[in-house]
């Protein structure tokens, strides 16, 4: 029997299962940034215009930072530039849908089924990669035509599609070789983010000072680098698509060959054997989610004060370039500032923090369905712990984690800067306080998760569709002109701006109400139905 043997049953299996999601993610992610060119060109129509904005607001270190570099100053490098964060999604997607149907399925038990059957080893993570891969594809098929039908450069279409393959076919190649070191799902998810986060930060400080920064370099070894540097409408590097590939294929050939030699449900580097006794706090159900989310808790703080570096690094030359040009000032007070232009650049920076404290809220809420469906909670429950008790020990890192991360990330953004400018005393309580004036709104995306574990534990995925809509309201919302009442589905819009002078805390307390009544109603939820296994 071949090591591919049952391939091909797999992958129809795969796309039945995520016949509903998946067509979801590709048209959502192939057909936005369509619809960014003809809100841009409303806005930038002339071609002095989009000179204009070339050399100000896509020149800026925030946007450079943010979205990477331009490479064409006209309406198609402006919008290439704006999507910037589209291969990031991609990337993000591909990891999660392809250890989804690998390692995940390993811990539920539904891979050692499927093995009894005529299955090769190989053929789980090569059907999960072609899916994977195969959804990259149809987004960036779809960027392409939607770009060319707006009447740009079809070469230029086909290399901005070919950026999203490019970060989707990678990390899923990355996610596939994760899915076989490690024993356990989040272990494998944190691994393969941890390399994404690694890729973007690098990316991010190559980018952030501008093509003729010392740094620039840096960009060649990040994945998301090659990605921009294809230059789409602005002489296309092609050749680094071969480069792409060549890295995504020798990965897949790494994965398969690890799944085929190491044992079903166990990962290549061999659990370390715990003490002999159970320390006594692991008796307490608090205690027992402290085990379980402090090292996902560790990595993320570290990734924030990481990122809390690179903003307050960069806001130096903030100031002086907005108030060089109108229409850069423009744009960030639009983006969340209505203050002095350093208030408005650190509202957007803490912005984008509150959306990523999100994803991390919104996956440590999941940790609860892993628990149910894993079998681990059964036996937790059937000793002397109410199901409200465990639940409870699970909220508080749901709450309390994002938080703890925010405050690492608006506190390291404002010392560095406040001891760059001298001025620490004045700008870190600011910094901090617009950092954690996003917990609120991070809180609420978290709660629709504890809802719908309570209510609908097998829908819980869809959580993560929360995030993508307030991620995509939030940072598109302006650009696509969309009406306020579509804006005001997104809870980060409601976060008031750092510096605003109607500051008030009714938002704060409608934000916390609703969260409030999410955690009762899944609270109410889990106490009332039976367990979801499996």
């Amino acid at each position: 029997m071949s090591a591919f043997t049952g391939t091909g049953d797999l992958v129809r299996l795969i796309s039945r299962r995520d016949r509903v999601v998946l067509p979801i993610l590709v048209l959502w992610l192939g057909l936005l940034p369509a619809g960014f060119v003809s809100a841009t060109g409303q806005l930038y129509p002339t071609a002095a215009d989009q000179l204009q904005y070339a050399r100000t607001v896509g020149a800026s270190p925030t946007f450079l930072a943010m979205y990477g570099p331009m490479y064409d100053f006209g309406l198609a490098g402006i919008v290439v530039q704006r999507s910037g964060v589209i291969p990031v999604v991609m990337a993000i997607a591909a990891i999660l849908l392809l250890i989804r149907h690998t390692r995940v399925e390993e811990e539920a038990g539904r891979r050692e089924l499927l093995g009894a059957a005529v299955l090769g080893r190989g053929a789980p993570v090569t059907a999960a990669l072609l899916v994977t891969m195969g959804a990259s594809l149809a987004v960036g098929l779809l960027l392409a035509a939607g770009m060319a039908a707006q009447d740009l450069p079809v070469a230029g279409s086909v290399a901005f599609g070919g950026q999203a393959i490019a970060a989707g076919w990678l990390f899923a190649a990355v996610a596939a070789v994760a899915a076989q070191l490690s024993q356990g799902a989040a272990a494998a998810r944190g691994i393969a983010l941890t390399a994404l986060g690694a890729a973007f930060v690098v990316r991010l400080a190559a980018d952030a000072g501008g093509a003729g920064s010392g740094l620039s370099w840096l960009g060649w070894l990040s994945p998301l680098g090659w990605a921009q540097r294809v230059r789409p409408y602005a002489a296309e590097r092609w050749w680094l698509f071969a480069l792409v590939v060549a890295a995504a294929g020798a990965l897949a050939w790494v994965a398969v060959r690890l799944a085929a030699r190491r044992d079903l449900d166990a990962g290549v580097w061999p659990q370390r054997l715990g003490a002999a006794d159970a320390a006594p706090w692991l008796a307490d159900p608090f205690g027992l989610a402290w085990h379980l989310h402090s090292r996902t808790l560790y990595g993320w703080l570290a990734g924030f004060a990481a990122l809390g570096a690179v903003y307050g690094g960069v806001a130096g030359g903030v100031e002086d370039m907005l108030r060089d040009s109108p229409g850069l000032r423009e744009i960030f007070v639009r983006l969340g500032g209505e203050s002095s232009l350093l208030d408005a650049y650190f509202s957007s920076s803490m912005s984008v923090l509150g959306l990523i404290a999100a994803a991390y809220a919104v996956s440590s809420a999941l940790r609860l369905r892993s628990e149910e469906a894993g079998l681990r909670a059964e036996p937790v429950l059937a000793a002397p712990v109410g199901r409200l008790k465990w639940m409870a020990s699970h909220l508080v890192f749901v709450l309390a984690g994002p938080a703890v991360v925010l405050a690492a990330g608006g506190l390291v953004a404002g010392l560095v800067h406040g001891l760059d400018t001298g001025r620490v005393g004045d700008v870190l309580p600011s910094v901090l306080g617009a950092a954690m004036a996003q917990v609120p709104a991070v809180w609420l995306t978290a709660a629709s998760a504890v809802a719908l574990f309570g209510l609908f534990p097998r829908l819980t995925g869809l959580s993560w569709a929360v995030v993508g809509a307030a991620a995509g309201i939030t940072m598109f919302g302006a650009v696509l002109d969309l009406r306020q009442w579509v804006l005001n589905l997104s809870p980060f819009t409601h976060v008031p701006a750092l510096g605003a002078q109607d500051g008030t805390v009714t938002p704060f307390l409608g934000l916390l109400a609703l969260t409030a009544a999410l955690v009762l109603i899944g609270l109410a939820g889990f106490k009332r139905r039976d367990l979801a296994l499996g």
